[in-house]
């Protein structure tokens, strides 16, 4: 990298933060007809991919720690997306399933995410390509964080 590369304009890493900021706003607003925020549609997404999982499954995929799930997960009870079990065989456990409304709303949430890329003149294959090199950069920088 050369010197007149490091410009606050040429950083990849401003440019992702700028994406991560922008992606946040194009989800809440995505979302705000669910009273979702994007942290809880991600633990519908994962719950939608398959029901009935354990607290720390969630977190493993999600890559987020129990302490930070725990709120989302009640406020997701409590607005009627999904139930949080204590297993009688071992109550230290913690089982989240999706109820009724967060298996029927699936659709719906999609639709509104997939209209909104569509309005918005996001191709499918500009999406594709874009989650592709995403997916490379997520690898490198982790293999690189973890030496």
């Amino acid at each position: 990298m050369k010197l007149d590369e490091i410009d606050l304009a040429n950083q990849l890493c401003f440019s992702i933060y700028n994406v991560h900021r922008l992606f946040n706003r194009f989800y809440k607003q995505a979302l705000a007809p669910f009273g979702l925020t994007y942290s809880q549609y991600l633990i519908l997404l994962s719950l939608w991919q398959r029901d009935r999982k354990n607290l720390h499954e969630i977190g493993n995929e999600l890559n987020l720690s129990s302490n930070t799930l725990t709120p989302l997960l009640k406020k997701m009870e409590t607005t009627g997306w999904l139930k949080r079990i204590h297993p009688t065989e071992d109550k230290r456990q913690l089982l989240i399933a999706l109820t009724e409304k967060g298996q029927q709303q699936e659709a719906a949430i999609h639709q509104s995410i997939i209209t909104r890329f569509d309005r918005n003149g996001f191709s499918i294959d500009q999406y594709r390509q874009a989650l592709a090199v995403n997916q490379k950069l997520v690898a490198q920088l982790t293999k690189a964080v973890e030496k």
